[in-house]
């Protein structure tokens, strides 16, 4: 069974950083597509941004030049640099692997962008 770990989320002020870490446990992350998505107090979850196992990436037109998502298939993480952090940012962020026999979430981790 996979598991997804996520950390490095927290409050920010506008216009900071963070940097999100996600972990898989198994042997699946190198052949999976990793994704990012967020979920904004009563809306449905979006996707920030994927990648996929050749290199490929796609993100949100919102957050395209101020987000970069990587993977470090050694190690079974992704990342989320996340700059120039805006309020409408702020949501939980869930990290999701995907296979095309299953996909994966991870339990998700809050990001405030406030003053």
């Amino acid at each position: 069974q996979v598991q997804l770990v996520e950390s490095g989320g927290g409050l920010v002020q506008p216009g900071g950083s963070l940097r999100l870490s996600c972990t898989a446990s198994g042997n699946i992350f190198s052949r999976a597509i990793v994704a990012w998505y967020r979920q904004a107090p009563g809306k449905q979850r979006d996707l920030v941004a994927e990648l996929t196992k050749d290199g490929t990436t796609n993100y949100a037109d919102s957050v395209k030049g101020r987000f970069t998502i990587s993977r470090d298939n050694a190690k079974n993480t992704v990342f989320l640099q996340m700059n120039s952090l805006k309020p409408e940012d702020t949501a939980v962020y869930y990290c999701n692997l995907w296979t095309p026999s299953q996909a994966y979430w991870g339990q998700g981790t809050q990001v405030t962008v406030s003053s």
